[in-house]
């Protein structure tokens, strides 16, 4: 997937612009980014459009993962992109999503095994099959 159609999914998953598309989904891979191993959010990357590459600052050195939950991930993506939480929630469901349809199973399956249980609300959606985009 490319970059443009990725912001693209977002968008419409959202329900907001493209500009905004592209501020929820830099606050979500930096959220993430934090809360994977340096190496998990090396291999996400790769298989990631170069601008989001960027935005997930993989680096060897930050190996471990900051350890917080699914609500504290949804505050940190509010305040880095300044919107109330609910909005913020919708953003890490629709990235998610995203992220499912952009990369491999297996790479999704290593993001979300990295994740505590109570992700599961945030992923699930993700997880179900037939979550592809439908377009007009």
């Amino acid at each position: 997937m490319n970059y443009d159609t990725f912001i693209d999914q977002v968008s419409q998953r959202t329900a907001t612009s493209s500009e905004r598309a592209v501020e929820l989904t830099r606050a979500v891979l930096e959220t993430l980014a934090e809360r994977l191993t340096g190496g998990e959010v090396l291999d996400l990357a790769v298989q990631l459009p170069q601008p989001l590459q960027l935005v997930l600052k993989p680096s060897p050195s930050t190996e471990q993962a900051d350890r917080f939950g699914a609500a504290e991930f949804v505050a940190r993506v509010a305040l880095r992109a300044g919107v109330e939480e609910p909005a913020a929630d919708d953003a890490v469901r629709a990235v998610f999503t995203t992220l499912r349809e952009a990369i491999t199973g297996g790479e999704f399956d290593d993001v979300v095994t990295q994740l505590p249980r109570d992700y599961r609300g945030l992923v699930e959606q993700a997880m179900a099959p037939g979550v592809t985009l439908r377009r007009a």
